[in-house]
C-alpha cells in the first residue's frame, strides 16, 4: 500500500466530476487499499479518489472511533436512491479543507446503492454520522466540498486563507 497526497483546496482538480467505475478489479482494489491507509493516515473518516488526484467514483470511509476496530467500508459509484424529508445540521470538515469546520444542512437519513470491495452490488441505509460522511464524499464525487453548501462570503473566507496559506508554504520551501 502506497500514501498518496491529499489535494488541498482550492485545488482545481477537487472540482473535477468523477467518472463511474467499470469494474471491480485487483488495480481499483490496490487504489481503495491506498486511499484507506492515506485516509487513515491523515487522520479522517472519509475520503474519495478525486481528493487524491484520481476523478473516479470511489470513497473510502471507516466511522470506528479511537480504540475500536477497524471497520472500513469501500463504495464504487454510489448513488441515492431514497433521501428523508428531515434535515439535521452537522458540523462538517474535509481533509482537503485542513482545519476548517461550518455547520452544514443534509437529509438526516439516505439509503445508498454501490458496488462493495468485490464488485456485489448492495444497498445501505445511512443514518447520523454514516449519512453525513457518505452525503459529504458523494458531493465530492461531483465537485462540490462542503464550503460550497455555505454562504459565499464564508466559502471565499476558508479559500482565501487556504490559498494564502499554500503560497506561504510554498515560499517557505523554495
Amino acid at each position: 500500500m502506497t500514501l498518496r497526497e491529499i489535494l488541498i483546496a482550492p485545488d482545481p482538480r477537487l472540482k473535477v466530476k468523477s467518472e463511474p467505475v467499470e469494474r471491480v478489479d485487483d488495480a481499483l482494489r490496490s487504489l481503495m487499499d491506498d486511499m484507506l491507509e492515506t485516509m487513515h493516515e491523515a487522520p479522517g473518516i472519509g475520503l474519495a479518489a478525486v481528493q487524491i488526484g484520481v476523478a473516479k467514483q470511489v470513497i473510502v470511509m471507516d466511522l470506528a472511533k479511537e480504540g475500536e476496530a477497524p471497520e472500513p467500508r469501500y463504495f464504487v459509484n454510489p448513488e441515492i436512491i431514497w433521501e428523508s424529508e428531515d434535515f439535521h445540521h452537522y458540523e462538517e470538515g474535509c481533509l482537503s479543507l485542513p482545519e476548517y469546520y461550518e455547520e452544514v444542512e443534509r437529509p438526516a437519513e439516505v439509503k445508498v446503492r454501490f458496488l462493495d470491495y468485490e464488485g456485489e452490488i448492495r444497498e445501505l441505509h445511512c443514518t447520523e454520522m454514516l449519512a453525513v460522511c457518505i452525503q459529504h464524499e458523494m458531493d465530492h464525487l461531483e465537485g462540490i466540498l462542503f464550503v460550497d453548501h455555505l454562504t459565499r462570503l464564508k466559502r471565499q473566507m476558508i479559500l482565501r486563507k487556504l490559498s494564502k496559506a499554500k503560497k506561504q508554504q510554498a515560499a517557505e520551501l523554495a
